[in-house]
C-alpha cells in the first residue's frame, strides 16, 4: 500500500522538473525586458546608461544561463554578448553610439543566448529605424537630416569606420535620439513573443 504513493512521485517528478525549469527559463525574457526598460529611463533621462546597471546584468545573464543549461548556457551567453556588442561596437567606433549602448547590448547577449541575441538585435534595429523617423518627424528637421544621413553615408563609404568631423557624439550640436529607447522596444517585443509564440 505504501509504494503506490512513491510510484506516483516518482512518475511525477520528472514532469515537477520539466515545468520547475520552464518557469525558470521564462526568467530570462523578464530579466532582459527589465534591464532594457531600465537603461530607457535612464538614458531618456540623463542621456547616458550607468555601469551599475550593465555590469551587474552581465553578471546576472552568465549565471542564470549556466544554471539552467549548464556549461553550453554559459558559452552562448559570452557568444550572444560578443555578437551583439560587438555588432554595436562598430557603431561605437565611428562615435555613431555611445559606450552605455554597446555594454547594454553586451549585458542583454549574455541574458539571452547567442540565438535570441541576434532576435533582439533585428527587433532593436527595427525600433531604433522606426523611433528615429518618429524623432526628426517631431522635431521638424526631416530635411537637415536627410542631408546629413547622405553626407554620413558618404564620408564612410570614402573614409571607412573613421569618425565623421561634425556629425558624431562629441559634437554638442548634434541631434541624439536616446538609443536606451529602442532597446526597450525591441526586448520588450522580444519578450513578449517569446511568452505568446513558444
Amino acid at each position: 500500500m505504501r509504494g503506490r504513493p512513491a510510484g506516483k512521485l516518482s512518475v511525477m517528478a520528472p514532469l515537477i522538473s520539466k515545468a520547475t525549469l520552464m518557469n525558470a527559463t521564462q526568467l530570462i525574457p523578464l530579466l532582459a525586458a527589465m534591464v532594457a526598460v531600465c537603461a530607457a529611463v535612464t538614458d531618456f533621462d540623463a542621456r547616458r546608461i550607468p555601469n551599475r546597471l550593465t555590469y551587474p546584468a552581465t553578471l546576472v545573464g552568465l549565471a542564470l544561463q549556466g544554471i539552467l543549461h549548464g556549461w553550453g548556457g554559459l558559452v552562448a551567453s559570452v557568444i550572444g554578448g560578443l555578437f551583439f556588442g560587438g555588432m554595436l561596437f562598430l557603431f561605437y567606433l565611428i562615435r555613431a553610439m555611445g559606450a552605455g549602448d554597446v555594454k547594454l547590448a553586451m549585458s542583454l547577449g549574455c541574458i539571452v543566448g547567442f540565438n535570441a541575441s541576434v532576435q533582439v538585435l533585428v527587433a532593436t534595429a527595427l525600433a531604433g529605424g522606426a523611433l528615429a523617423i518618429a524623432f526628426v518627424i517631431l522635431s521638424g528637421r526631416t530635411v537637415e537630416t536627410l542631408r546629413n544621413t547622405l553626407s554620413v553615408v558618404a564620408f564612410h563609404g570614402q573614409h571607412g569606420l573613421r569618425t565623421h568631423p561634425t556629425i558624431n557624439l562629441d559634437n554638442p550640436r548634434s541631434a541624439r535620439m536616446p538609443y536606451g529607447l529602442a532597446f526597450a522596444v525591441g526586448t520588450v517585443y522580444w519578450a513578449l513573443s517569446s511568452y505568446f509564440w513558444r
